[in-house]
């Protein structure tokens, strides 16, 4: 499955699920992740989530992985979603 495939996927279920999921694009930042997924809550704030997807056999170059340990030292909760599956298994757990 192609990494686009994947991406739609997740707009699509993050929509359904009342959400929304941001292209991100960062002139001059090279690596960020593919998607601000931000996601209501029953009670409190939305979660912000920071979204990089991947085929099931993908991987996360060199900067891919200095940008996300970036953001998560700044307290950003940052994903790496691999697959249909995986998509699926993350709607799941932030609905939860």
């Amino acid at each position: 499955m192609l990494e686009k495939t994947i991406e739609q996927r997740l707009v699509k279920k993050v929509q359904q699920a009342g959400g929304v999921a941001y292209k991100w694009v960062a002139p001059g930042q090279s690596g960020v992740p593919d998607r601000i997924v931000i996601m209501p809550t029953e009670a409190g704030p939305a979660r912000v989530f920071f979204v990089e997807l991947k085929t099931d056999t993908g991987r996360l170059s060199k900067v891919q992985e200095r940008q996300h340990m970036r953001l998560k030292a700044l307290g950003a909760d940052v994903r790496v979603v691999w697959g249909r599956d995986g998509v699926d298994a993350f709607i799941e757990e932030v609905m939860q």
